[in-house]
């Protein structure tokens, strides 16, 4: 793994931090849940277990995008963030997060993982807006996006196709003044 340089980002809870020596191992133990998955976009059925291989490439592609970052809690990892398509003239981005730990949902990581990196992408980065798509079915995620200010700006009907379903992504999108800050 190459040396990258990006900055260690903190809230009270979560810290988003570069990869480092353990992460494949964690990333490993993790391994691959269905029902995260599904959250994702994949398919259950479709689900097979990690190999060392794949959680390697998984953790040197965070180190490789310098806008991608670990989400760690108590030294642990439990997922990841990143934004992307980054476009500094237009002041905006996407922004993608996963936490892969089961035990970790629904405790509040993610939504303060994403105010922090929202918080990052506005006063460092001089972001304007960020963007992200959400399964319409992936209610905590929707309510964890609301929660640090994103609002629906639209739905793409029948963008994935999971379970033998089509279902549709939610277009959600935040602007830099409506961001709800971690105290």
């Amino acid at each position: 793994m190459t040396a990258s340089i990006k900055p260690i980002l903190r809230g009270p809870r979560v810290t988003l931090r570069d990869v480092m020596p353990g992460d494949v191992d964690a990333r490993f133990a993790l391994g691959n849940t269905p029902d995260i998955i599904r959250m994702f976009g994949g398919d259950p059925a479709q689900v097979r277990d990690i190999t060392r291989d794949a959680a390697q490439a998984w953790v040197q592609s965070k180190q490789d995008d310098r806008h991608s970052w670990i989400i760690d809690v108590d030294g642990a990892l439990i997922g990841a963030i990143r934004l992307h398509m980054l476009n500094l003239a237009d002041k905006r981005a996407l922004v993608d997060i996963g936490i892969l730990d089961s035990d970790a949902l629904g405790q509040g990581y993610g939504s303060e993982a994403m105010r922090v990196l929202a918080a990052h992408a506005f006063d460092t980065l001089g972001l304007h807006r960020l963007g992200c798509r959400v399964l319409e079915f992936n209610e905590r995620a929707i309510a964890a996006y609301k929660k640090v200010g994103f609002v629906v700006e639209g739905r793409e009907r029948e963008s994935g196709f999971i379970d033998a379903q089509w279902h549709d992504d939610l277009i959600m999108g935040l602007l830099d003044r409506d961001l709800v800050r971690l105290p």
